[in-house]
């Protein structure tokens, strides 16, 4: 930080602040250790967002490709005295990877992983090829609109058919036979892949491990989950893994992780699959913070100060989300 920066609270940036992601991130700078300035972005004005942060900016209703959607960042950050942005949205997360430099140079610091990570993230199809490469098992998954083809790699139906690109559970569907493959992959476009379903919904986790560069990375704290109808952690209850754990030490050796990363597996048997990488804050990060795990702090610490994080202290527990009312008379 400046001489300037540091005479006062930090500013920072959390986009996506009427989603769950961005919220989730808004609540864990709240817990930080020293006081922070949030400053919030969202597309929708009237979302609860506004209410949860100290100053509010409206993304502009252009689109992101266009000049005016820099010029939006390239003012907001000057005006803001912004010090750090933490993007909560995939769509975010790449706009700022695209232009890491142009928004570096207005004095901000990027609260971004390593760009090749992201960019690889993005494709589930090429890093499940990736994944392989390091030295893990990947779920049998093949590109095929052939229903026999399918079958004979990934054996008897039913089968998983999802996005290459996307987050969450939207788009993912079961197949059971040759019509529900002809009518999914055609609604799809060219984006899907065909999966075996590994595991089931019992043996689902979703692990946080901040990422320090060079292949290394903080030991991981890990959830097994349950998942909204959205896709989002619902139920979290804190637990060791050591198929896991290892399985993110290799990941973090191959792929060379920077900043909050989230890993999603389940798991069959004593083998531990990787179901996609976040390579950003996720809807879990508040949970994560919780129970010790403060990726928003640790962000200040290494974007801002410069500092490797404290492996923090796990505390156990369980976790519920449920739906609540903020009414403002």
């Amino acid at each position: 930080m400046s001489s300037e920066s540091a005479s006062r609270d930090p500013t920072v940036v959390v986009t996506g602040v009427g989603a769950i992601i961005g919220q989730g991130i808004v609540k864990s700078l709240r817990q930080c250790k020293g006081s922070v300035r949030v400053v919030g972005v969202d597309r929708n004005p009237d979302c609860l967002g506004p209410h949860l942060c100290d100053a509010f900016h409206a993304k502009p209703a252009c689109d992101e490709s266009s000049r005016d959607y820099l010029e939006f960042w390239r003012q907001l950050i000057s005006d803001e005295l912004v010090d750090l942005v933490l993007p909560g949205l995939e769509g975010d997360l790449f706009f700022m990877n695209a232009h890491r430099d142009t928004l570096s140079d207005l004095g901000a610091r990027l609260g971004l992983n390593a760009a090749g990570l992201i960019d690889l993230a993005r494709d589930k199809w090429q890093l499940g090829q990736e994944i392989t490469k390091a030295g893990l098992i990947s779920i049998p998954t093949v590109l095929s609109r052939d229903w026999g083809e399918c079958v004979e790699a990934l054996g008897s139906p039913p089968l998983l058919l999802k996005p290459r690109e996307g987050s969450g559970s939207r788009g993912i569907v079961r197949i059971y036979d040759e019509p529900d493959l002809d009518y999914w992959s055609q609604k799809s476009g060219d984006n899907f892949m065909v999966q075996k379903i590994v595991g089931d919904g019992n043996e689902e986790y979703t692990a946080g491990a901040f990422g320090l560069g060079a292949g290394k990375t903080l030991p991981p704290i890990i959830f097994r989950r349950r998942l909204s109808p959205a896709g989002n952690t619902q139920f979290a209850e804190v637990v060791t893994d050591k198929s896991i754990s290892e399985a993110i030490e290799k990941l973090s050796a191959y792929f060379k992780p920077v900043g909050p990363t989230n890993y999603q597996f389940r798991k069959e048997g004593d083998l531990a699959y990787l179901l996609e990488i976040n390579p950003r804050l996720s809807s879990s990060s508040s949970l994560r913070a919780a129970f010790g795990y403060n990726e928003a702090q640790m962000s200040l610490d290494y974007f801002l100060d410069g500092i490797q994080p404290d492996q923090p202290g796990i505390i156990p527990g369980r976790a519920w989300r449920y739906a609540e009312d903020f009414v403002i008379k």
